[in-house]
């Protein structure tokens, strides 16, 4: 019989106390540990690592313990050796299927009591001993009170999501010129998904705040704002807020653009502008600052169980030291708390603030149940799969970026400027990017990211740091990951540690490059918009009728389903980022496959990524179905030939839960590729997986090539097609005429029409009485589900918003999308050709330069406005015309949370 291991080579405690610990790495079932004074512990089932097994007896009731704190409690007897586990790891390693045999049964029940603070017995914690000399790094010191830089980049900044496309086009036209000056860190694009929609959004202020914050930040040598001008969050609105609140607006190089009169004429603008900058901003220079203009952003994304053993604390260490510097400190993710106030409180300035702090996880929570939901809708499964079984074990871990030696001086909230050096608190939400983003737009000009799963993200303008967990992780995404925490699992000296990277803090501040900016890996999420305010509305919301997938009107004799697939108009290579943290690196797959030999005579017309914000972070069951409904849909979309989805590796959606979905649903994941940037090594072995996937998978013969759509010179509409409309705003008869007359032919061949809910073509006599006739409007598909039945439907939504309602038709099948636009250019879709309309009495809102057809006030009598329509249709489904958008690159796809997804 093999020898018993010592504890110290198997498992790890958080605290002395604690009645579970923390295995270090894979023990397999029987596996006998020495345990000091307390004889010997027998696996009764193969514990993963990360996982928790117990140490000591618990009896039914009893709590279970980390950290000193309680996170479960015992259902039933748990034995020395047992393996604990609640019924939501249970059943994520079930849909992972791990070679592994696990209890049958949970063991333990979930413990999320409120935290009551006892003020009789509150003592203030002790303020943090200062350095008798400060250390420095070399920054750039800005006008007035902005502060010393880390960096120095000139930002284009997208005031809202409708000039997201316009600002990631013009950073890019930039890049050469950005090279040519050795002192700037680049010109990047700050692109972002809200704001964009037709109504006032309940997140404006915290929008606001990010945005105003973005603009004066230290990091910042210009920047340039960009809108449409009829947003419900302008460019004027933003000047206003800065100057009513007192930003140091005039103390930066800056400009605000409004693109009113074309998207062409816009881009020589903005260009002309930032070119005008180059000159001064290269001139900059690093100069000696003392280290209390540090502000070091606290974070951390795809955690895992030894986040709070090894990571948290190293970072906590580091800015504990930042701090007795003079410098300061942000702690945030407000959700990620609950469970582990009690830590947080025990040394916090004052009675004031610690009510302050305890202020804001009450109202999160509030913000959740009107969503139906609780704080424990939080962790996601790539956090259980590495051993955080609950948001009360999540919170006891994430909480110790905070050193317990350090005193918490500030509570501040989301995205608010400073108040002040120290350690602070910020509100905010758990999702990873939109938390970031606060406390960047709060002033931190560097960030510590700890990771245990191995999150690849970085932050635009300013510096990202990540920390990893483990060693074996650290060693598999070595390319990506600046700091081996695991260090300390294998016997490291923290204080060594922290000593270690403290200077790599320093020599970062003072512009080495984090392994981030080495791969040009950036991504921006601001809090995102929450529909509901109270719970009032939710059993109703809940108990909405699920659309049955009956067209209003059918085609193919009646029964809706012609002969036959649907033919492609286009043979399309798609990869699918199935969340946030993995939109970035699909959108650089793509880049490169566009380049590479692929990208020729392999049957395929073009690649195309689907970059969105969504996927990880977000509390509720309706989105994660709404998002598997929505793969699906493009996975199978009738114009992809070969889809790959790609994962972060940490998110909720991960591909184990979409290869489920998608085999309940009746469709093989066998049919398509699959890639992880953690699990496959980062951005670089990611992007490799990628191509050899579609290099096996897309055909290399002369019979193969042939396989490209056939573009006949034909004036026919293609027998099955599936056209989508969309309107952003009321349109003018001729307009409506003209679509119904379109839509009326699609039909006519065997398509389907497609039109989003509450779509104002369908309140328009002109077309409503023509396609719809007297027929109950009703909607017949959901969002983003694709159509079994061909016809008139109309897809289920809950957004006005143009990008998200894109997304959603784009899922449902469309080949094509008339788009007809009203206040100003609006973008189109990566995969789908969207054709634009305009009125020519709009009054010089639209360009003609951003639409494909603009309808005079006098029509051309003998070429009406349906014929042109048709035209135009034809010939983009015939590959004879690329639409405006497309041929700009002004696309952008968004998904939308429905009415209730919101941030956790």
């Amino acid at each position: 019989m093999d020898s018993p291991l010592p504890f110290s080579a198997v498992g790890r405690l958080p605290a002395p106390g604690d009645n579970v610990a923390i295995a270090v790495r894979r023990l397999e079932a029987g596996t006998r540990i020495a345990q000091d004074g307390s004889g010997l512990v027998r696996l009764a089932h193969t514990v993963l690592e990360g996982h928790r097994f117990a140490v000591r007896g618990i009896e039914p009731g009893e709590a279970l313990l980390s950290w000193g704190a309680p996170f479960g409690r015992a259902r039933l007897p748990i034995v020395p050796g047992d393996y604990v586990c609640n019924a939501a790891v249970l059943e994520e390693l079930a849909r992972r299927r791990l070679d592994v045999e696990v209890p049958a049964a949970a063991n333990f029940t979930d413990v999320l009591e409120e935290y009551r603070l006892d003020e009789s017995a509150f003592v203030p914690g002790r303020t943090v001993e200062r350095v008798p000399v400060s250390r420095t790094f070399r920054g750039y010191r800005r006008p007035g009170t902005r502060g010393v830089g880390t960096r120095n980049t000139i930002v284009v900044l997208g005031t809202t999501s409708r000039t997201a496309a316009f600002a990631r086009r013009l950073a890019a036209r930039m890049q050469a010129a950005a090279r040519e000056h050795a002192a700037i860190d680049g010109i990047v694009a700050v692109a972002h998904t809200e704001g964009g929609g037709t109504a006032e959004p309940n997140n404006a202020l915290e929008v606001l705040r990010c945005l105003a914050g973005f603009v004066v930040h230290p990091n910042v040598g210009a920047v340039l704002a960009v809108d449409v001008g009829v947003e419900p969050i302008t460019n004027a609105r933003l000047r206003a807020f800065m100057v009513e609140r007192g930003y140091p607006l005039n103390d930066v190089r800056h400009a605000f653009l409004s693109v009113r009169h074309g998207l062409a004429a816009g881009l020589a603008t903005g260009e002309a502008i930032v070119r005008g900058w180059l000159a001064e901003v290269g001139a900059e220079r690093r100069t000696e600052a003392p280290l209390s203009e540090l502000r070091v952003a606290l974070q951390c994304g795809g955690s895992d169980a030894f986040s709070g053993v090894s990571g948290n604390p190293l970072a906590g260490a580091v800015v504990h030291e930042v701090v007795r510097h003079g410098g300061t400190g942000v702690l945030c993710e407000t959700d990620e708390l609950v469970g582990a106030e009690d830590y947080v409180v025990r040394n916090i300035r004052d009675l004031d603030t610690a009510r302050a702090l305890l202020g804001h996880v009450a109202a999160f929570r509030a913000r959740l149940a009107a969503h139906g939901v609780t704080p424990e809708a939080n962790p996601s499964g790539g956090n259980r799969l590495r051993g955080l079984y609950n948001i009360a074990l999540k919170a006891l871990g994430a909480a110790h970026k905070k050193d317990p030696r350090t005193r918490i001086e500030h509570v501040s909230d989301y995205a608010l400027p400073l108040p002040g050096s120290g350690f602070c608190f910020m509100n905010s939400p758990g999702n990873d990017l939109e938390a970031i983003a606060g406390q960047v737009a709060a002033g931190c000009n560097l960030v510590l990211f700890v990771t245990g799963n191995g999150s690849v993200t970085n932050f635009p303008f300013a510096p990202t740091l990540k920390i990893t967990t483990t060693s074996r992780r650290h060693e598999l995404l070595v390319q990506e990951m600046d700091i081996d925490a695991g260090r300390f699992l294998d016997g490291a000296p923290m204080e060594a540690l922290a000593a270690e990277a403290f200077e790599l803090v320093l020599a970062t501040a003072s512009g080495l490059r984090s392994k981030g900016e080495a791969a040009g890996h950036t991504q921006t999420s601001l809090w995102r918009d929450w529909r509901q305010r109270d719970a009032t509305g939710l059993d109703a919301i809940r108990a909405r009728p699920v659309p049955d997938g009956r067209p209003l009107r059918e085609v193919g004799g009646g029964s809706g389903e012609a002969a036959g697939p649907i033919r492609a108009t286009e043979r399309i290579g798609l990869v699918l980022p199935t969340s946030l943290c993995s939109a970035q690196i699909a959108r650089l797959a793509v880049e490169r496959l566009g380049r590479g030999p692929l990208a020729q005579g392999r049957g395929v017309d073009r690649f195309v990524a689907l970059p969105h914000s969504e996927g990880c972070g977000f509390a509720g069951e309706s989105l994660e179905r709404a998002l598997h409904v929505l793969y699906r849909g493009y996975a199978t979309h009738p114009n992809v030939v070969a889809a790959l989805l790609l994962e972060h590796g940490c998110e909720k959606t991960t591909n184990a839960a979409v290869r489920v979905r998608f085999e309940e649903s009746g469709v093989s994941p066998d049919r398509f590729g699959w890639a992880s940037v953690q699990l496959d090594g980062g951005i670089e072995k990611a992007t490799t997986r990628i191509e050899r996937w579609f290099d096996e998978r897309l055909p290399v013969s002369a019979e193969g090539a042939d396989e490209r759509v056939a573009r006949p010179e034909s004036d026919a509409l293609p027998a099955g097609l599936v056209v989508a409309f969309l309107a952003a705003g009321v349109p003018g008869p001729e307009i409506a005429s003209a679509c119904a007359a379109l839509a009326c032919d699609v039909l006519a061949v065997g398509g389907s029409v497609l039109l989003a809910e509450g779509d104002p073509l369908l309140a328009s006599p002109e077309f409503a009485s023509a396609v719809c006739g007297s027929v109950e409007v009703r909607a017949t598909v959901s969002h983003g589900e694709p159509l079994a039945r061909r016809g008139l439907h109309v897809v289920a939504t809950d957004t006005t918003h143009w990008v998200e309602n894109l997304a959603g038709l784009g899922g449902c099948g469309a080949q094509l999308v008339v788009g007809v636009v009203v206040d100003g250019p609006q973008p189109g879709h990566p995969l789908i050709p969207v054709v634009l309309l305009a009125s020519g009495r709009v009054g010089g809102a639209v360009a003609v330069g951003d639409v494909d057809l603009c309808f005079e006030a006098e029509s051309d009598a003998s070429r009406d406005g349906a014929t042109r329509l048709r035209e135009l249709v034809v010939d983009v489904v015939h590959g004879r015309r690329v639409p405006s958008t497309q041929a700009g690159g002004f696309v952008d796809f968004q998904i939308s949370r429905g009415l209730l997804g919101v941030t956790a």
